[in-house]
């Protein structure tokens, strides 16, 4: 079933969700056009999952996407946000933005707003879906993901571990939402169905920032 038809942008956080949203936007007849990812104030990190600029770009040439990167505090975040999603309207024609988000009725209202303030109409192609199921679903993808970073419950030893359906079980085992919606891990898409290639990525290490743990990564050739 058409969603809609146009040209697209993706709201790119580097993880499963947005991954799966554009190819979901893309079979429902929408055209993603661009990428957009907001990284931290040194302009080195993405602000959400601790992944690093060079990675984001890697996954855009995967894909043959541009990406456009913003830098932000969480104070500037929506005005930049907001700025960023009039100016890729424009340079390229968008007339939806796609989002990766389950729900999480506040990240929905917030990134309607938004998409109203530039002009837009937001896109989640995943919403109201079965969180299990929709793991599931992109494990059968062929949507390749490791974990890169994750709460205290988790623990570092989940860190650079391969999502898996064995793995969603030992998740779910320990009380762990399958999909990490709220918040409690976060993943690095390293291969999809539109990727030309896999990505070559390495853990090198942990650290640990507020009872939540991030892993180091570096793009391999």
């Amino acid at each position: 079933m058409t969603i809609a038809t146009g040209s697209c942008g993706v709201s790119w956080s580097g993880g499963k969700d947005s991954c799966y949203a554009l190819m979901k936007a893309r079979n429902t007849g929408l055209v993603p056009a661009v990428l957009l990812n907001v990284l931290n104030e040194q302009g080195k990190i993405t602000r959400s999952h601790g992944i690093p600029s060079a990675i984001i770009r890697a996954q855009a040439k995967q894909l043959g996407l541009p990406v456009h990167l913003i830098s932000s505090s969480w104070a500037d975040y929506e005005r930049l946000f907001t700025a960023a999603l009039n100016d890729l309207r424009q340079a390229y024609q968008l007339s939806h933005m796609a989002f990766g988000d389950i729900d999480l009725q506040a990240h929905r209202d917030w990134e309607e707003k938004v998409c109203q303030q530039a002009g837009l109409t937001a896109v989640l192609p995943l919403w109201h879906a079965d969180r299990k199921q929709l793991i599931l679903e992109m494990l059968d993808w062929g949507i390749e993901t490791i974990i890169v970073s994750c709460n205290h419950i988790m623990g570092e030893r989940f860190l650079g571990r391969q999502l898996s359906r064995e793995l969603v079980s030992e998740l779910e085992r320990i009380g762990i939402d399958p999909c990490g919606e709220n918040g409690e891990y976060h993943t690095l898409v390293t291969h999809c169905p539109l990727f030309k290639e896999h990505l070559n990525v390495q853990s090198t290490g942990a650290i640990k920032h507020d009872n939540y743990w991030f892993t180091n990564l570096q793009l391999s050739p």
